[in-house]
C-alpha cells in the first residue's frame, strides 16, 4: 500500500485490522475468501497498491493488470476443476461499494441476494 486512501480494503484489510482467510499472498496481490460471501465459493483479489477501479488503471500498472489476471485465471481454473464451473468480475460505479480495484472469484449456489 503506497497512498493513505481510506477505503474498506487499504483501511481494514491491507493494515491487518480485519483478518481474514488468505488464499494467495505475495508483494502485490491479495487474495482472500469473502467474509460475507454471495456464492458457496467466494474469493476476493485485489492488488495491495490502491487503485480505484478498473477504469483508473495507467499504462504503467499494465504489469500488475496481468499479474492480477494471472491470479484470477489460477484461482478460477481451481474452481473449474473442483466445482465444474467459476465466475469472475469486478464492479464499477455505483456498484462498486469500495473503491478499491478488486475481482470476485466464486462458485456454487447463491448464498444471498446481491
Amino acid at each position: 500500500m503506497t497512498e493513505t486512501v481510506c477505503d474498506f480494503y487499504c483501511g481494514k484489510i491491507l493494515t491487518g485490522l480485519q483478518v481474514v482467510p488468505v488464499c494467495f499472498e505475495n508483494e502485490r496481490l491479495l487474495a482472500f475468501r469473502h467474509t460475507n460471501p454471495l456464492w458457496e465459493q467466494h474469493v476476493v483479489l485485489l492488488p495491495k497498491k490502491h487503485i480505484e477501479s478498473l477504469l483508473t488503471l495507467e499504462e504503467a500498472d499494465n504489469d500488475l493488470l496481468l499479474e492480477l489476471i494471472g491470479a484470477a485465471k489460477k484461482i478460477a481454473g481451481d474452481f473449474m476443476s473442483r466445482f465444474g464451473a467459476a465466475r469472475v468480475y469486478t464492479n464499477l460505479g455505483e456498484y462498486q461499494s469500495s473503491k478499491h480495484l478488486h475481482w470476485h472469484i466464486g462458485s456454487g449456489k447463491q448464498l444471498r441476494p446481491y
